[in-house]
């Protein structure tokens, strides 16, 4: 054999050797986001609710308490999370918009692994799709985020003919449910789950760095789950939701026009609130199990050795809480969601930690935990350092927004103001957690509360000026 060809197979073997380490080098992502799932988890001190491998995840990493999204819908929620902007910068309120309609050459978190050499495959619902309708197709899906993208379509899609809905063949937008016949494998997530496996155990077998996203639709209406999981809940021992007597008159009429907006579920009777609530837990359980298989493919696959796990919601959700169900408020069941990460090498311990964290902040967290630079223009902070050590702090407040309002979250207090720039005495509302962490007490007129509402005021217009800052070098269409 020439010297020259020796040299150049020595060569190429080098560049094989290199590329093998530095791929083995590098930190995968599995990124797991539910659909309209609250903090209704047994890790999270739920009174009932069946979730063992989600909490089997959170004792083996960092379980947020007080995670919050950005804004109390699909759509803009996760465009924010993705771009790590705030709906105020980008502009993007609508549900059904898309990305690119309002930043163009945004560089979203799965392409910034993408432009460092990962696969980012998509399976199921990471951008919006409207829920059930969509299921199947690319959705408002951004196609730049991924190299690959699955949306399977299972029987809870085909026989929507035999759902219960309070509004006859109106699913996605209204309370429905079906304890359905069939196995988890042909229900849409527990696709969504089997197409995961298979995508984890072709990385094994390639080597390949990955971020993979696994969007589950459940426990989105409607509340569709195999029958087990409906009777795994007796609906006599649900605590329904109570508010006090009078209570809409008591908040400003924006206020009560997000919690009266869904006219079909407004003063559920008894009866329809335990089934509507046993659906969703069941959702809940059902869904724990596609999570559960997931995470037992990473193990068994040796990809937990070095992947970056993340669970989340997109938003929180109402279960009866303020004589209201689903989203789109600005209280705490509508914008707390479930955080959780895990990683080989985590701090475990104190699982927990009480520090605010945003749903932006995932962008330039993963991107560092990655060891990958973040554009300058994410407005979110990474929180590495509450991974590191539970106890450090890395927000005192969380905002979130709606295209009519804002709210402030902080420890101790939310403060609420309808319409960004007129703090006008009533259209505000402030509630004292410690007091009432429910949040069904109004005390914005309580004189007694003064000096504290001036500071939180203040706080607000601080954190809305940063979220109406335009972001650099990138071009907004608003």
């Amino acid at each position: 054999m020439k010297l020259e060809s020796i040299k150049r197979r020595i060569a190429i073997l080098i560049l094989i050797c290199v590329w093998s380490v530095s791929n083995a080098q590098k930190k995968n992502v599995l990124f797991i986001i539910t659909d309209d799932l609250n903090c209704n988890l047994g890790t999270y001190k739920h009174y009932m609710v069946k979730t063992p491998n989600i909490d089997k995840l959170a004792s083996e990493g960092r379980q947020f308490n007080n995670a919050f999204c950005n804004y109390p819908q699909c759509g803009a929620s996760r465009a924010s999370m993705m771009t790590g902007l705030y709906p105020t910068q980008t502009g993007h309120f609508n549900l059904r918009d898309t990305v690119r309609q309002h930043v163009p050459n945004v560089t979203t978190l799965s392409q910034v692994f993408i432009n460092n050499g990962y696969e980012a495959s998509r399976v199921g619902k990471i951008y919006h799709y409207d829920n059930p309708s969509a299921i199947g197709t690319n959705g408002h899906d951004d196609e730049l985020s991924w190299t690959a993208r699955y949306n399977p379509i299972g029987r809870d899609k085909l026989e929507e003919n035999k759902i219960f809905s309070l509004v006859k063949n109106k699913f996605g937008g209204v309370l429905s449910w079906l304890a359905a016949d069939g196995k988890d494998e042909e229900q849409t997530d527990g696709m969504v789950a089997t197409k995961a496996i298979e995508l984890l155990e072709e990385y094994a077998k390639e080597d390949t760095p990955f971020f993979l996203g696994v969007g589950f639709y459940k426990p989105h209406t409607p509340y569709v789950a195999p029958k087990k999981y409906f009777e795994m809940y007796d609906k006599s021992d649900i605590i329904i939701p109570r508010v006090p007597e009078n209570y809409l008159s008591t908040l400003p009429v924006p206020a009560q026009n997000s919690l009266t907006r869904k006219k079909p579920q407004l003063h559920l009777s008894d009866s329809l609130a335990r089934c509507a609530a046993q659906a969703y837990l069941a959702s809940i359980t059902f869904l724990d199990a596609q999570v559960g298989r997931v995470l037992r493919a990473l193990k068994e696959n040796g990809l937990d050795k070095n992947t970056i796990i993340v669970f989340t919601s997109d938003h929180g959700y109402h279960l009866g809480e303020h004589d209201y169900y689903q989203k789109t408020t600005l209280f705490e069941d509508s914008g707390k969601i479930p955080l959780i990460i895990s990683y080989p090498g985590i701090n475990k311990t104190g699982k927990e930690t009480e520090s605010i964290v945003e749903m932006i902040d995932l962008y330039p967290t993963l991107c560092e935990l990655a060891g990958l630079k973040a554009p300058e223009y994410v407005s979110g902070k990474s929180f590495v350092d509450v991974l590191d050590k539970p106890k450090n702090t890395t927000r005192t407040s969380a905002l979130m927004l709606m295209s009519n309002g804002c709210t402030l979250r902080t420890k101790d207090f939310r403060y609420t103001r309808w319409g960004w720039e007129l703090g006008k005495p009533d259209m505000v509302e402030l509630y004292d957690r410690k007091k009432d962490p429910a949040e069904l007490h109004n005390i914005a007129q309580d004189k007694h509360y003064e000096k504290q509402k001036k500071k939180l005021e203040q706080k607000l217009n601080e954190r809305m000026e940063q979220a109406n800052t335009p972001p650099e070098n990138l071009k907004v269409i608003k």
